[in-house]
């Protein structure tokens, strides 16, 4: 899943010797847990049932195996926008950005968490997970990081692709292959992606104007971005009803994807035809509620019905 999600305290801050904290916080640990968090129900709702203990072994390995990869995909682009980064309030305290940790150590952890991350992936659990996850970390790290982040406004929908590709993953650890239920968990993130990112660049926009980031409401505008904001998310809507149509679900997740997109997209209406910077971080807060417990109805839904 894609980076930049919520602001997080310096995890230099915590009780753990400074080093170790500055190191742990290269890996945006809240966002590789939502990305570990989608892929793991990926892995669930690929195994029909309650899954053996063989299942639940090789879950687990794949968990730690993406964890590691995308914590080095993390650690990669502290370094990648470390000038950026230190522009931004919202980013300004990562060991990068203040100097604590030079490039070149960061880049080493990164490698190593990448080439731990991706032998776990090969030897435990199966080849096509470990190159699609390789592929997510160059899809992230390079290709939208250091290509299409600071190049086109439509950086974060295409770029989009590789935040998308969790569910993928853990469909792909327990089958070895990929199916169609996967491909619509993929479309459900990546639909969700724009619009959750537009609504925190709509109150970040100095922060991103001063970095000379081309985030669509520096390009095109407040009003023409709250506008996209709602109509991504009635595409959403649609998309979050597909586990359903597709016999992926039952009826408790269709009720939470309907009262969950229903909000979203209640939030997005309010913010297009009336903005102010709080309702803004208000949808932003939401559309990580609207993720978070709409996969977690699926999993409740996997098991209960």
């Amino acid at each position: 899943m894609n980076p930049s999600n919520s602001p997080a305290a310096p995890v230099s801050d915590v009780h753990v010797p400074s080093r170790i904290g500055q190191f742990y916080a290269l890996t945006k640990p809240r966002v590789v847990q939502l990305i570990v968090f989608c892929a793991l129900i990926g892995m669930v709702l690929a195994v029909p049932g309650v899954p053996t203990w063989a299942a639940a072994q090789l879950a687990l390995i794949a968990c730690a195996g993406i964890w590691l990869v995308a914590g080095a995909a993390a650690a990669f682009n502290c370094v990648v926008e470390q000038q950026i980064d230190a522009k931004m309030r919202r980013t300004a305290w990562r060991p990068t950005a203040r100097g604590q940790l030079s490039n070149s150590l960061t880049l080493g952890f990164s490698a190593v968490l990448c080439a731990l991350g991706s032998w776990i992936l090969y030897v435990w659990v199966n080849p096509l997970t470990m190159w699609l996850t390789f592929a997510t970390f160059v899809g992230y790290a390079v290709v939208y990081t250091v290509i299409l982040k600071p190049l086109t406004p439509q950086n974060i929908v295409i770029g989009g692709a590789s935040g998308a590709m969790p569910p993928v993953l853990g469909w792909a650890a327990m089958t070895g292959s990929v199916g169609p239920e996967a491909l619509i968990l993929f479309l459900i993130i990546f639909l969700w992606t724009p619009p959750h990112f537009w609504a925190l660049a709509l109150y970040r926009v100095e922060d991103y104007r001063k970095a000379g980031l081309p985030m669509l409401p520096v390009t095109h505008g407040n009003e023409f971005t709250r506008l996209q904001v709602f109509l991504y998310t009635l595409v959403l809507f649609a998309a979050c009803l597909m586990p359903f149509i597709f016999k992926m679900s039952g009826w408790l997740y269709l009720i939470a994807a309907v009262v969950l997109s229903i909000g979203f997209s209640a939030y997005a209406w309010r913010l297009w035809r009336n903005y102010s910077d709080a309702l803004a971080r208000k949808t932003f807060r939401f559309s990580l509620i609207h993720l978070s417990a709409l996969f977690a109805a699926l999993l409740l839904d996997h098991y209960l019905l």
